[in-house]
């Protein structure tokens, strides 16, 4: 049996047809099935053996449709397990068994857990009154039915506060996905009126002096000169200018990333903790060229506590050191030995283009510390591109 078997995707598509986070679950919940052929101990087995299998046979194909079924129509799959339940009860006093299968998919009919709780308290109510009708005594009708009603109540509910558990983290994903949206477009807005204001006017004036140099060109070689000396300056200016808004434009913020990080992890029920500008920072505010390679790293680590620590609380800390920031990001994951990949290797090789470096210490079950330090004072290298563009 493999996975890559034509099969198998039709096979589970069957299973679960609409709730895939489920994975192989709503198979493995018909094992409670074997509380049905309990009943020799209650029954002699020519009286609850046959009906039993029937009602199996009507049972299965109602509990994979209903998983195809949303909103008030599963109520109907619902009612007619439970009615299943009932039937069978004076033959089978286990077929309470179907009851608590009934209650389950009430979750999915967009109920609230008050007129959930309340219709299973009817259904139990009903399922009392067979029970009485089959001339159970009353001591044993009492027990039975209550925990039925203990037990559908219990699985219901926490199947419930489950499901709107994963309603909440998919808004979460939305909010963030939009939050995002929204991010980079604003940030395409403010790149245009930037460059709109930044280009428009040195453009305009670099135009009019070369249209006035060369009508000088002739009448005054020496005017022309100096018009387009200063045609130079003002365009070695304006690539000046061009390069500090690029500079601006690449710069992640630390503060909008860990704010995009806190919002990752609580999708994934992890806890960020952060503080920024403790021990020694202060208000100090860091040069762009830092502040966007701990934003980096940042966001590197991050996703790596979010697909492999495992984790359920995680702490960020910018502080000072004597001459240095250092960036602190630890988790309570399962730590352990950490294979260095692509991730890993761009943190470093950022930090050492700065001068700084990066420090990892993890141990088995007591989670993973990363410690990401820079000089205060860096010399960054000058990218190829921009010798490039300064000869």
């Amino acid at each position: 049996m493999q996975p890559s078997d034509p099969w198998w995707p039709r096979l589970k598509a069957f299973v679960t047809p609409r709730y895939d986070e489920l994975g192989w679950a709503p198979l493995w919940t018909l094992l409670y099935l074997m509380f049905l052929f309990t009943n020799w101990a209650n029954r002699p087995v020519e009286v609850w053996l046959l009906p039993t299998v029937l009602s199996l046979v009507v049972f299965l194909p109602l509990y994979f449709v209903a998983y195809r079924r949303s909103g008030r129509r599963v109520l109907a799959y619902a009612a007619t397990i439970a009615m299943l339940g009932w039937g069978l009860t004076p033959f089978n006093l286990c077929a309470n068994t179907y009851l608590i299968y009934a209650s389950c998919f009430l979750v999915h009919a967009g109920l609230s857990l008050r007129r959930i709780v309340a219709t299973i308290a009817a259904g139990a109510f009903v399922y009392a009154l067979v029970l009485v009708a089959v001339g159970l005594p009353m001591q044993y009708v009492g027990l039975t039915t209550g925990i039925t009603l203990l037990l559908a109540v219990a699985i219901t509910s926490a199947n419930y506060f489950h499901r709107e558990k994963r309603l909440r983290q998919a808004e979460l994903k939305l909010s963030h996905d939009e939050v995002r949206r929204l991010g980079a477009l604003a940030e395409r807005e403010r790149i245009g009126r930037d460059l709109h204001d930044l280009l428009g006017h040195t453009l305009s004036l670099i135009t009019l002096k070369s249209e006035l140099a060369a009508r000088l060109f002739e009448r005054d070689p020496q005017a022309a000169r100096c018009e387009i000396v200063e045609v130079e300056r003002v365009a070695r200016d304006a690539l000046a200018q061009v390069r500090r808004a690029v500079t601006g434009i690449r710069a992640a913020g630390l503060a909008a990333e860990l704010a995009s990080a806190r919002l990752l992890l609580e999708s994934c029920d992890v806890r960020l903790d952060y503080r920024l500008g403790g021990k020694g920072l202060g208000d100090t505010e860091l040069p762009p060229e830092l502040e966007t390679v701990l934003a980096l790293v940042v966001r590197e680590a991050v996703t790596n506590i979010q697909r492999h620590s495992g984790a359920a609380r995680a702490r960020v800390e910018l502080a000072a050191a004597p001459g240095e920031a250092l960036l602190r990001i630890e988790d309570d994951g399962r730590g352990g030995l950490i294979e260095p990949g692509n991730g890993l290797s761009g943190m470093r090789e950022r930090l050492r283009a700065l001068g700084g470096r990066l420090e990892i210490h993890s141990t088995r079950g007591q989670g993973t510390i990363l410690v990401a330090a820079l000089p205060l004072s860096p010399r960054p290298p000058i990218a190829p591109a921009m010798r490039e563009l300064a000869r």
